[in-house]
């Protein structure tokens, strides 16, 4: 067992195998995940687990050289969650259609609208 870092074997696994411009997506409970994408399933209970716990484990072992949320997003708990990486929008549509090419929606219990991002890898050097 790890001591730290992501315990879910899965996150784990999909975060350190990502290359540069690769991409994983961290969902509220409503986002639809396109068919072939990978869905990794967390959600327990409505609000569990939260989105910002999810994210911030998940960018505390990947290097973020974009994010994308919404033009929707009017959540500031989130946006600020979100402050510390380039961030970029898109309407809600078109970030549907973005996440066909993620490696993986990772699915929170988050009840928060449009709380969602696509996540860019980038490179520590």
């Amino acid at each position: 067992m790890r001591d730290s870092g992501l315990w879910h074997p899965r996150l784990a696994a999909l975060v350190a195998g990502m290359g540069h411009t690769d991409t994983i997506v961290v969902a509220d409970a409503g986002l639809p995940v396109p068919p072939g994408v990978e869905v990794v399933q967390l959600a327990v209970t409505r609000g569990v687990p939260a989105f910002l716990p999810v994210l911030a484990a998940i960018t505390a072992e990947l290097v973020v050289e974009e994010a994308t949320v919404a033009e929707e997003l009017t959540d500031e708990a989130i946006r600020a969650g979100l402050a510390g990486y380039p961030l970029s929008t898109l309407p809600h549509e078109e970030f549907k259609v973005a996440t066909r090419r993620a490696r993986a929606i990772v699915r929170t219990g988050e009840a928060t609208p449009y709380a969602n991002v696509i996540l860019r890898a980038g490179v520590p050097f």
